[in-house]
């Protein structure tokens, strides 16, 4: 900090600020933005915005206009003129406005209250309401701020894209809910109003590398066909995002896998799905006969993954006492009544 000060003087604290910033998303954002710390951990990843923007340039002409009520430093922004449409961002927060400025140098900005109508004419809302309070992350529409019901009643007769956290109950939501995953992590929720939707009410959105994978609730699910049965060759953890959006039936159809138990969202088959990664299937055991069969098999290290059954990964690695040279996986989960170890080899990408 003394040598910042001694370069910059009063606005030294800022350019460490703006490094560190800056240091934290490569990859996320462009290099070259203002930013502050917090602006940046709050940031949607542009891939993430790119992927909105793709959706309302698919219901929208190139003459129609987005006003994004909760710009910040303006990462929608960019994926929306990127995607050819206009814009327009608003906030109320002056620091975060001349931080878009400087980052999207030729679009409108003013500061506005996201629930206070300043401009007329935009074709489409987007909005992203503060997702914490205190630190801790918000888990009903209604308490996100602004709230989303009095989003909607702002806005209402707009066509609309919310950006949430995932861990939302939506239930309540009549359009779109789209879950968007960045390399294996679920990054946002984004509520879409039914004439951005296409028909759809669930979607994931599965970005890995350079790679859109997309799957919906317009697939087949086969509705009332048993879809559990004997492990395959593969086990298969879905995405996240397919996860949370209630697509693995879809997802499993849709890839030619099938479910290990209708209620627990492992898949399995006898291959794995290009640009994701699975685990081959060695031996199903009893839990409590898991740390004899892993020596046997000569187990030195192995990823965990549980789902429907009560253990904690860690205590159990603890438990197990490898002292073998292979890596390995165990899968624990349910099928049926009944908690079982599915053996398997190192995860495996395809």
């Amino acid at each position: 900090m003394a040598a910042a000060r001694s370069h910059f003087g009063d606005y030294g604290r800022a350019v460490v600020e703006l490094a560190g910033a800056r240091r934290s998303v490569v990859g996320k954002l462009p290099p070259a933005w203002m930013m502050c710390q917090e602006s940046a951990q709050q940031a949607t990843p542009i891939q993430v915005a790119d992927v909105r923007a793709a959706r309302l340039r698919s219901f929208l002409d190139s003459a129609a206009v987005a006003h994004d009520v909760t710009c910040s430093i303006g990462t929608e922004g960019h994926a929306v003129m990127q995607a050819g449409l206009g814009y327009i961002g608003s906030d109320l927060d002056t620091a975060r406005l001349l931080m878009a400025r400087h980052n999207l140098d030729s679009a409108q900005l003013l500061r506005a209250d996201a629930l206070q109508p300043a401009v007329t004419g935009a074709d489409v809302i987007i909005a992203d309401p503060a997702r914490r309070v205190g630190g801790r992350r918000i888990t009903d529409p209604a308490q996100l701020l602004p709230p989303l019901p009095d989003l909607v009643e702002a806005w209402a007769g707009h066509s609309m894209a919310v950006k949430c956290a995932p861990g939302l109950d939506f239930s309540g939501w009549n359009g779109l809910v789209s879950l968007v995953s960045v390399d294996g992590g679920v990054k946002e929720a984004c509520l879409y109003t039914p004439d951005l939707a296409g028909g759809e009410t669930r979607e994931a959105v599965v970005l890995r590398g350079e790679s859109v994978d997309r799957v919906t609730d317009l697939l087949d699910d086969a509705p009332g066909e048993q879809l559990a049965h004997e492990p395959g060759e593969f086990i298969i953890d879905p995405d996240g995002a397919i996860v949370r959006s209630g697509l693995v039936r879809h997802y499993a159809i849709r890839e030619g896998l099938w479910m290990l138990d209708e209620r627990i969202a492992y898949l399995t088959g006898d291959r794995i799905p290009n640009g994701t990664s699975g685990f081959r299937m060695v031996e199903q055991v009893p839990l409590k006969k898991l740390k004899a069969a892993l020596a046997a098999h000569g187990a030195g290290s192995v990823e965990i993954l549980v789902r429907g059954v009560d253990v904690d990964p860690d205590q159990l690695r603890k438990k197990l006492g490898l002292k073998g040279k292979k890596p390995m996986a165990v899968v624990i989960t349910r099928i049926g009544t009944t908690g079982v170890a599915l053996i398997c080899g190192p995860r495996e990408w395809a």
